[in-house]
């Protein structure tokens, strides 16, 4: 740290002005809802993402900031996913977690981008808790951006991918503020979960991202690109809803809870699943210039990535709605609207059945599901690195570790507690439930540091071929004696 406060709480001269944090466990310094980019408000809601101003004096860092506008999720789903809404006009914020050691150190830096549809989710859950990476020597950073229409939404009056330069945006922060928090800008890996992982996914391929970042990780996401009449169709619901034309100049007019609202109502009809509208980010000449997964695949050959998933994904998708039963009762007619929505042939149902002979109809359907937003795309990205003598080293992993709550297995965000090693943190383990290994946690998250520290976590690159690292650990219900090994199968 450069300063420290009368009190002794730790300070941070950013280019924009100091910050004072707070000191936690282990003597981690903690800052927290420092301005990355201006308030996205007035002329400024649909816009590209502008500095913020500076500030006099001393500012206070030692609580979230805003979180972006958002509706809450439905409350089957609220039940299981934490997500704080902080009330406020600058949302474009970010967290800095750092061991605080000598003034001199220039540590590896992870900078994490959360999850939740590209619509919900924010850097203040508590499972995002960089505590633990600062406790083993890495600078953790995590950022809100813009979200849903204010985000992603597709207007002819406002640049397009908003929330992904937002992501730019702080990117471009940590390298010109990291040294500050003892951090290293030329050591950063960025990483996310589902949302956060296409966003990853959107930077790899991004021109304007390039040189931000060192590193990926991908977890349970994949390069991806909606075709812009799908975005175009929610922005027009929801213009519907307010019954103003479908441009920016009218939804900046609208208050922010009446946009919230008509937002959270047009997203009710749609599902991740289908193909029908939906907010995401799309090709673009400005920012995004071509399909994420080849671009990603070309222009991220110097960055090692890491890159994986879970092994039943699809049961927080399907079963807390009770889709499950339903995809049940419909049975071999499930099967063939899942082999035609991810576009396999029958020879792939026929492998998915003789690999899981007790598969119900659900859960085939729900692995093709699976195949198709997932694991194929990943395995495309890796092979297609692979294939290039030159590459850097692409390093694959699947978590199969299910959980202590019935009916969601191992299911997609299941591994978040187990990578930042938050599953004793209050309210952080919703999906876990009883009986979480803290063994596999203390594994995973090793890996996850290794990763920042070295790029690698400690396993063979992947080749093209062959399966990926698996974490699991002792379920629910067994001890430790009765489980033969509850390290990931191959890690040294």
């Amino acid at each position: 740290m450069n300063t420290a406060g009368v009190d002794g709480r730790p300070r941070a001269k950013t280019r924009h002005g100091v910050v004072e944090g707070r000191t936690g466990p282990g003597r981690i310094a903690v800052f927290r809802g420092i301005p990355y980019a201006a308030p996205p408000v007035g002329p400024l809601r649909f816009a590209a993402p502008r500095p913020p101003e500076a500030w006099e004096g001393v500012r206070d860092a030692g609580a979230y900031g805003p979180t972006a506008p958002k509706p809450p999720y439905p409350p089957r789903f609220a039940a299981l996913l934490a997500d704080p809404d902080i009330p406020g006009d600058d949302c474009l914020n970010l967290n800095v977690w750092t061991p605080a050691p000598d003034p001199a150190a220039r540590l590896p830096v992870m900078v994490w981008l959360h999850g939740g549809a590209l619509t919900r989710g924010s850097s203040a859950v508590p499972l995002y808790d960089g505590s633990a990476f600062a406790r083993d020597g890495v600078v953790l950073v995590s950022a809100n951006y813009r979200l849903g229409a204010l985000g992603y939404g597709l207007f002819p009056d406002a640049p397009a991918n908003r929330g992904l330069l937002d992501q730019i945006a702080a990117l471009t922060w940590v390298q010109e503020n990291i040294g500050a928090f003892d951090g290293d800008p030329g050591r950063v890996t960025v990483f996310g979960e589902s949302a956060g992982a296409i966003s990853v996914g959107a930077l790899l391929a991004a021109p304007r991202a390039a040189g931000l970042f060192a590193q990926a990780a991908l977890q349970s996401g994949a390069p991806e690109a909606l075709p812009r009449d799908r975005v175009r169709a929610m922005v027009r619901r929801m213009a519907a809803l307010l019954k103003v034309p479908a441009t920016a100049a009218a939804f900046a007019a609208v208050p922010t809870a009446d946009l919230v609202a008509a937002q959270g109502a047009a997203s009710r009809r749609s599902s991740p699943l289908a193909a029908g509208p939906a907010f995401g980010l799309v090709t673009d000449p400005d920012t995004l210039p071509g399909d994420p997964l080849r671009e990603a695949a070309v222009r991220s050959a110097g960055v090692p990535l890491l890159l994986g998933w879970t092994s039943e994904e699809y049961r927080l998708w399907l079963a807390p709605t009770g889709a499950m039963r339903l995809l049940d009762r419909l049975g071999p007619l499930a099967v063939a609207l899942a082999r035609a929505r991810s576009g396999k042939d029958r020879a792939a149902v026929q492998a998915l059945r003789e690999a899981l002979p007790a598969a119900s109809p659900a859960e085939i359907a729900g692995h093709l599901l699976t195949d198709r937003l997932l694991r194929d795309p990943l395995r495309r990205l890796a092979g297609a690195r692979a294939a290039d003598p030159a590459a850097a080293p692409s390093f694959l992993y699947e978590f199969a570790w299910p959980s202590g709550i019935p009916g969601l297995g191992a299911c997609h965000a299941l591994e978040l507690g187990f990578v930042f090693d938050t599953l004793a943190v209050p309210a952080g383990g919703h999906l876990a439930g009883p009986g979480a290994p803290q063994e596999l946690a203390d594994v995973m998250h090793a890996a996850w540091v290794r990763f920042a520290v070295s790029g690698s976590p400690g396993w063979a690159a992947w080749d093209g071929g062959g399966p990926p690292m698996v974490f699991d650990g002792p379920r629910s219900g067994e001890t430790e004696e009765s489980v033969p090994a509850v390290t990931p199968q191959g890690l040294p």
